[in-house]
């Protein structure tokens, strides 16, 4: 491995991986990753025998360009060094999308249980009480489509779920019929927005119904939904829950 993202560096262990900033200390003491050592480029080049060579030596400078080479020349003297990809620019970005993601999200929780906790919160805690739809150790399959009325039902359940009066699991289940690229990563950003960790799984129901004549729109939510079914149970959920709008 030569490189490795920031999405990849948060899925690794800890005490597996040493982060080193090689910009100078005047950069470094402006803003740096978490839990970075510095270590000038300089230096790093010219005096790195004391490195671990049993762990991950993740490099990077600003844009991830001058680390490139450092780190490969920190792989042919035998360490297992790897240039972060954008360096600290792209870190820096990815933190500011993180944040904001946790406000937009703390936003839309507060106007649930502020502005719309009457109109919308209330009625749909009202009816999940009044209809027994939710018991004790439930597992729901939350069906999340993307359009704005999954999403709302989504984060209900999430606002239920913290604030309820017994435990039950929640698992935001996203199908992706044959979505274009740009559809699934519209939902999946907004989802990230949320704060909705989805989980998405792939069907070929668009090309199946793709030249039928008769009813196309009827058989793909059948199919629609016996996917949806298959998949919650595979997942253990006992329920499922769709969102649909009132006319």
């Amino acid at each position: 491995m030569e490189e490795i993202t920031i999405q990849e560096l948060a899925q690794q262990k800890p005490d597996t991986y040493m982060v080193i900033d090689m910009r100078d200390s005047a950069a470094f003491a402006l803003g740096h990753i978490d839990g970075a050592v510095l270590i000038p480029q300089e230096e790093l080049e010219t005096n790195h025998e004391t490195l671990p060579k049993d762990k991950l030596l993740v490099i990077y400078c600003r844009s991830g360009i001058l680390s490139d080479d450092v780190a490969a020349k920190l792989r042919e003297d035998g360490y297992q060094a790897v240039n972060l990809v954008g360096g600290y620019v792209q870190w820096l970005q990815a933190k500011i999308r993180r944040e904001a993601s946790t406000q937009k999200a703390a936003e839309v929780e507060q106007g649930l249980r502020k502005k719309f906790h009457r109109v919308i919160f209330s009625k749909f805690a009202k009816a999940i009480n009044t209809y027994d739809l939710i018991q004790p150790n439930d597992r729901i399959a939350v069906c999340i489509s993307g359009g704005k009325d999954s999403m709302l039902m989504a984060k209900l359940f999430q606002e239920l779920q913290r604030h309820g009066k017994f435990p039950f699991e929640l698992v935001f289940l996203v199908m992706d019929p044959g979505y274009s690229a740009e559809n699934r990563s519209i939902i999946e950003s907004n989802a990230q927005m949320l704060q909705i960790p989805i989980t998405v799984f792939e069907t070929n129901i668009f090309d199946s119904v793709y030249r039928v004549e008769n009813n196309p729109c009827y058989l793909c939510a059948r199919m629609r939904r016996g996917h949806l079914y298959n998949q919650a149970k595979q997942l253990g959920c006992n329920k499922i829950a769709l969102g649909h709008h009132f006319r």
